[in-house]
């Protein structure tokens, strides 16, 4: 980590606990990234008042968000690994639609400075081989290479909707994302089973929950769903090491924002639930948008599913259009 330029999320990002395990690591901040604004920053993820953050792959997009700007630092080249936080997706979202690799750890393993612990720290790279390191000076209780016993990965689940996200579903999204899982499993000598994933729909609980007005009637059903989704997600879990889905449902929108589209659909529940999940990416889509694989392990299982990222997963490319603005700024 000594030496690796890094960037920050947002103006208050170097405050938090797990940038500065980062620079106690030697890290050496480059700068900070947008983050979204106003009361439609959710929409219009990486929105500043310089206007929008774009997508390197394609810059009449949005790249995700809210962790914006560390996907397009990342994806453009300009720093191999960049920090964000994930409360809602805010690190796989943007992970996946920059096509880069977006990590997020078991929820209570890192400090983080959300009161409601649905947030966590996170990071993004094209190198999976950074992964480690990173976790290493910000996870506390993260064990080192050689005190890990070894745990064997050898079934996958997948499931495109998770029980309830199939209103949001883009076929040909699901089709590249499921294409992905079948290739991962594939390298990595993983069983890849199909057993029927049946959650409820984590949005009430999750607004309920990030919501500082919720009355104590509306927090005890929001608990409730989280317990039961947490009961289905153990389940799946008896017979599977992993379980994939597609990062997102659709495909990344433009700067307009997502219309009807809910992005979050498949990664806010894992906030929920608190399993470790990483995005990984997937392939592109005939129109050039990149698409996520995501990749969700046992609780407190990080060190597995990292393991399986750097075995398996390759670097990913610094974007086309980015490389050819470097390659004019040469003398």
């Amino acid at each position: 980590m000594t030496g690796l330029p890094i960037t920050v999320k947002g103006e208050r990002g170097a405050r938090h606990p797990g940038v500065q395990a980062l620079l106690q690591a030697g890290a050496v901040p480059i700068g900070t990234t947008s983050v979204p604004r106003g009361p439609r920053g959710y929409q219009t993820w990486g929105y500043t008042d310089r206007g929008p953050t774009r997508n390197p792959w394609r810059p009449d997009l949005s790249p995700g968000g809210s962790s914006a700007g560390a996907a397009a630092a990342v994806a453009a080249g300009i720093v191999p690994l960049a920090c964000g936080s994930d409360g809602a997706g805010s690190v796989r979202i943007p992970a996946a639609w920059c096509h880069v690799i977006g990590f997020k750890p078991t929820t209570g393993r890192a400090p983080t400075p959300d009161p409601t612990g649905l947030a966590v720290p996170g990071v993004l790279v094209r190198d999976p081989a950074l992964l480690r390191p990173w976790a290493d000076a910000v996870l506390p209780d993260w064990l080192p290479r050689a005190e890990r016993p070894p745990s064997p990965l050898l079934v996958a689940a997948w499931s495109a909707t998770l029980g309830y996200a199939g209103p949001h579903l883009d076929p040909e999204v699901v089709e590249i994302a499921e294409r992905a899982a079948q290739a991962l499993c594939a390298r990595a000598g993983l069983a890849l089973a199909r057993p029927g994933v049946n959650l409820i729909d984590p949005a009430s609980a999750w607004m309920t929950l990030r919501s500082t007005t919720s009355s104590a009637a509306e927090r005890q059903l929001a608990h409730r769903t989280r317990q039961d989704n947490n009961n289905r997600l153990a389940e799946v879990f008896q017979s599977a090491d992993l379980a994939l889905t597609p990062t997102t449902p659709g495909r990344a929108h433009g700067h307009d924002g997502p219309g009807a589209h809910l992005s979050v659909a498949l990664t806010w529940g894992i906030n929920l639930s608190g399993h470790p999940a990483a995005s990984v990416p997937a392939g592109f889509t005939a129109d050039g948008c990149p698409v996520g694989l995501q990749i969700i392990a046992r609780p407190r299982s990080d060190e597995s599913l990292l393991q399986l990222l750097d075995d398996h997963v390759p670097p990913a490319p610094i974007a086309p259009l980015a490389q050819q603005a470097m390659t004019n700024l040469e003398p």
